[in-house]
């Protein structure tokens, strides 16, 4: 029997406990939990570690509560430029990404860098480019804005 394990965490930045309600402090757990279910049954049904860090951090990216994907905070010019990275230990191949918009999970994209491309490292609109050549779904400017965020930014 192998020992297995997988750690997870939601990101940078600081959440004041002031700021947190318990409704908000829920949600982040209930969250935080889901991602970890989801990576800890990938590698429990005996599927690579790859595939179950890629899906957590799919999962992270797709609820605005993060600060990766949807939940992006705003650059300084009010747009959400993302990165992301990926490394398999075993052989240490990795890939990486950064300064992409749109992308919906960047993480898919920096996975798709490590495994389909001579490079470790993409930026920007060479990036993109990968990106819709490998079929990555693409989203609207309007799916990454969350309020909360834009009030961040406005501050």
């Amino acid at each position: 029997m192998k020992n297995i394990g997988i750690a997870i965490h939601g990101g940078a930045g600081t959440i004041l406990k002031s700021k947190m309600t318990p409704q908000k402090e829920a949600d982040f757990k209930s969250s935080l939990e889901d991602a970890l279910t989801e990576g800890w049954n990938i590698l429990n049904s005996n599927k690579s570690s790859l595939d179950a860090v890629e899906r957590a951090v799919e999962i992270l990216e797709n609820n605005p509560l993060f600060n990766a994907g949807k939940g992006s905070v705003f650059t300084h010019e009010g747009k959400h430029e993302m990165d992301a990275s990926i490394m398999d230990g075993k052989t240490l191949n990795a890939g990486c990404v950064s300064s992409v918009c749109n992308i919906k999970n960047p993480v898919l994209l920096a996975r798709l860098i490590m495994e389909k491309s001579d490079f470790v490292y993409l930026n920007g609109k060479g990036a993109e480019e990968f990106a819709a050549k490998h079929n990555l779904v693409f989203e609207k400017n309007e799916y990454f804005f969350d309020e909360y965020r834009y009030s961040q930014y406005l501050n």
